[in-house]
């Protein structure tokens, strides 16, 4: 790591991996990573974007990797891994974050569409997290969060398949976390609401078309006011750091409350 490191960055000496790290909720906790004293890897799709972010953490004094990585493709994870393992040799963190998103009514909704976003949200899940389990309990533990959703336990109309998968990589997090606990690995789960990204902006946009008009009071009524990624991130950062040693199984929703409203 760079001798720029400051005294009391909560991630000095560990190295995070971080899918979906190249924009937004991603990108935000890839630079707080860094800001926190990680060496940050990551792996996406979006090679430009993650370009750009691992060249600011170098330019900040940091130290980070990108690897162009669809993590839905086993092939693909496997040679990440690799180059890893070749490059830091361990890992402590894990960051798994990819996602998508289809608003789509159920009975419009096409196998395809099934394929894809259980690929993109539920197998590259299974891909990645499988390695980290493996690896983080041969090095002695490590601490993995799962980008889940507010979706994951409450039902939306017109997302349906969005929140099975949430559902399904909120799971994930749990049983995780009772199975390894004892390996010394933590696992918990992020759940925002809507947050300010291409992401969010896009979903909003897409229900509002819909005719459910979050943008004229239904958004402020449910959360207040739309999160900023870097409110998520700072949540992420907490969960995988040593502040958090003795919070596993958990889901950590970033909603300005709108989940205990119902």
């Amino acid at each position: 790591m760079s001798n720029q490191r400051k005294p009391n960055e909560r991630l000095a000496d560990k190295t995070a991996v971080i899918t979906g790290g190249a924009a937004g909720i991603g990108r935000a906790t890839s630079l707080a990573f860094a800001n926190e004293g990680a060496a940050v890897i990551i792996l996406d799709i979006q090679q430009a974007e993650g370009e750009e972010v691992v060249q600011r953490i170098k330019n900040d004094g940091g130290t980070a990797l990108f690897l162009k990585t669809d993590v839905s493709k086993a092939d693909e994870v496997d040679a990440a891994f690799k180059t890893i393992a070749e490059t830091f040799g361990t890992y402590d963190i894990l960051f798994n974050h990819a996602g998508t998103i289809t608003v789509k009514p159920l009975h419009e909704t096409t196998e395809d569409d099934y394929d894809r976003l259980m690929d993109i949200n539920v197998r590259s899940a299974f891909l990645v997290c499988r390695r980290a389990v493996k690896q983080m309990s041969d090095n002695g533990g490590g601490s993995i969060v799962i980008t889940a959703s507010i979706a994951s336990e409450l039902g939306y109309p017109l997302e349906s398949l969005y929140c099975m998968t949430k559902g399904a990589v909120l799971q994930l997090a749990r049983t995780i976390s009772a199975e390894y606990r004892d390996q010394g690995i933590r696992c918990n789960a992020v759940c925002p609401g809507f947050v300010k990204t291409a992401h969010g902006l896009r979903e909003i946009d897409e229900l509002d078309t819909a005719g459910q008009a979050w943008e004229e009071g239904a958004l402020a009524e449910a959360q207040g006011r739309i999160c900023e990624p870097e409110e998520v991130a700072a949540a992420v950062v907490f969960l995988a750091s040593d502040e958090a040693s003795f919070i596993t199984g958990n889901a950590l929703y970033v909603d300005n409350g709108w989940y205990a409203k119902g």
